[in-house]
């Protein structure tokens, strides 16, 4: 007996063992799911692109129409038909800028094709500038524009279902997420927006910043029946939304992320992959300048690099928004190619990262289509990709400058970093500035759906998968953290202030048809809009404040059996 006793205990102690790896992978169900997919370009539960047997067939943007939720933006007492300053009805359902002949010729140069809809609830990318400048029209101090760069209806659902575990709705704003349940005192809204360009396929030349061919190859434009009415209901024509219909007397542009932030902070629609400017190249001014000029404080923050095409979008101008080290001056106020002689002001604040990403050249090896090219222009100087050590010098308070820089450190816990050097810049008056990212990766660490980081393979090839070490997260902060510190800053202003915050890793893990990061994303994005409604439940009211929340651009993930994203029960 007391020879078999060992054996029976080993046996058990493996069969517990076997249990707790089957409990532990179902506890990480969509990382199961999105590593299945990835290695066999197929799954029940979804895929990217129009072809269901291909899990990752589309890797970039869409012409989807996109959920945009606002706090602050009607009286909670407000009638069906009683519209205050600023409301999202001044500009949807029979407001609607697409029902307009005049008005879509004035947002787009032109009446585009199969565009004009009598029927249309949507609005235009542009009225969210629009919203915020009426925003300040009507009195309120402080107005937020936080933007889930890459996050469609779909992404939005496939968070909501994970967080709630449950189907939780199939229309409409949803629930489950901050951003849906929110109410903000009743003064809370939705409504959905066309983002499409004035154009896509410019050329520009960005040492004379000239624009080559004002108008490009395609023109933008949204068709109803072939789109949809609205974010859930598909049109007739999938190929559509990627501008690959059958039909080539259909086709529109789908945007990129410069072109849809320039409509969010300047009003005008622009060609893909222009800043702040017009479709000829003129530079335009922005809500955060204009503010600026009424004496409101200005930031942007962002979890990708601080000059990516919508925190640049958020003060600087340039006709190429891979011109990373340029923008970056504008956004501090250095001189730059676009402002050689008299630079920008400067933003008061500017978190984000880019930190470790250092070339050589910036040279763009050629493609089938696109000849080499070096977007950043004769003035790249090798280094910093989105930083010269010349110009973070310069913008120092030690060396003279406006700005209290954080920047990551080895060793030294980049929350309280950032924390610190925020309460260094609130107390002294002085600007603030962050500087953080993974050195081989760009961005912040990517947190996964449950929480954690370790993302798993995507469309990507599985060497370049991203694996974290220890000081990448000890020495970052997270991105509600950056906007704690951006509004410490900027909230000494008795004026008040404007603030962009992006969630801008959304993007990057749609674009990895990664269901796991994507999902993960979201809900840390949405936990810096918590952070922003905290503080204006604490600090403020909504009355004073406003704050909208939506997306710059869709992705095309389908979800075809959604139900498969809950975690089985055991």
């Amino acid at each position: 007996m007391n020879r078999q006793a060992p054996v029976g205990w080993k046996s058990a102690w493996v069969v517990v063992c076997i249990l707790a790896l089957n409990v532990a992978a179902r506890a990480d169900h969509i990382r199961d799911l999105q590593t299945d997919a990835a290695t066999t370009n197929q799954a029940a539960f979804g895929h990217w692109g129009a072809d269901p047997a291909i899990y990752k067939q589309w890797g970039t943007h869409s012409n989807r129409l996109i959920p945009v939720y606002s706090f602050g933006t009607v009286a909670a007492s407000s009638s069906a038909n009683s519209f205050g300053p600023v409301d999202l009805r001044r500009f949807s359902m029979a407001n609607s800028p697409y029902r307009s002949p005049e008005v879509l010729k004035r947002i787009y140069g032109r009446i585009p094709s199969h565009t004009l809809n009598s029927q249309a609830d949507y609005l235009d990318q542009t009225n969210i500038y629009d919203l915020q400048m009426a925003g300040f029209a009507s009195g309120k101090k402080y107005v937020f524009l936080v933007i889930f760069d890459g996050m469609d209806w779909q992404t939005t659902r496939a968070a909501s279902i994970y967080k709630t575990q449950s189907i939780a709705y199939t229309s409409g704003r949803g629930t489950g997420l901050h951003l849906q349940d929110y109410t903000a005192g009743g003064t809370t809204q939705f409504g959905f927006m066309c983002t499409s360009p004035h154009n896509n396929g410019t050329k520009t030349d960005p040492n004379t910043q000239t624009v080559l061919n004002p108008g490009g190859t395609m023109f933008g434009g949204y068709n109803v029946e072939h789109g949809g009415p609205n974010p859930w209901t598909p049109g007739n024509d999938p190929l559509y939304l990627i501008s690959k219909s059958a039909d080539k007397n259909f086709l529109h542009a789908y945007t990129d992320s410069s072109s849809s932030a320039t409509s969010m902070t300047c009003g005008i629609k622009t060609f893909n992959d222009g800043v702040n400017i017009d479709p000829t190249g003129i530079p335009v001014r922005t809500i955060a300048h204009w503010a600026q000029e009424q004496g409101y404080s200005v930031g942007a923050v962002t979890s990708v690099p601080i000059s990516h095409a919508t925190p640049a979008a958020a003060y600087a101008h340039n006709v190429e928004r891979d011109d990373y080290q340029d923008l970056t001056r504008d956004l501090l106020g250095l001189k730059s190619v676009s402002h050689p002689q008299v630079p920008l002001s400067g933003l008061d604040v500017l978190i984000g990262t880019g930190y470790g990403d250092i070339r050589k050249t910036d040279l763009v090896a050629a493609t089938e289509t696109e000849p080499a090219k070096n977007p950043q222009g004769s003035n790249f100087v090798p280094g910093n990709t989105y930083l010269t050590d010349a110009d973070l010098a310069a913008i120092d308070v030690k060396n003279g400058g406006k700005y209290v820089t954080a920047v990551r450190t080895p060793g030294v816990n980049g929350r309280m970093h950032l924390s610190r050097s925020a309460a260094d810049a609130a107390a002294s008056g002085r600007r603030l500035f962050g500087f953080f990212g993974t050195a081989r990766f760009k961005h912040l660490p990517f947190a996964t759906a449950d929480g954690k980081y370790d993302p798993t393979l995507g469309r990507a090839a599985a060497a370049k998968t991203e694996v974290y070490e220890p000081a990448d997260l000890e020495e970052n902060p997270v991105l509600s953290e950056m906007t704690t510190a951006a509004i410490q800053v900027l909230a000494r202003n008795p004026k008040g202030f404007w603030l962009m915050v992006e969630a801008g890793d959304v993007d990057w893990a749609n674009h990895d048809n990664n269901i796991d990061s994507s999902i993960g994303a979201v809900l840390s994005g949405d936990a810096a809009v918590k952070t922003v409604t905290d503080w204006v439940e604490a600090n403020s009211n909504w009355t004073e404040s406003m704050v909208i929340v939506t997306a710059d651009h869709g992705h095309y993930l389908f979800l075809e059996k959604p139900e498969l994203l809950i975690t089985p029960k055991p």
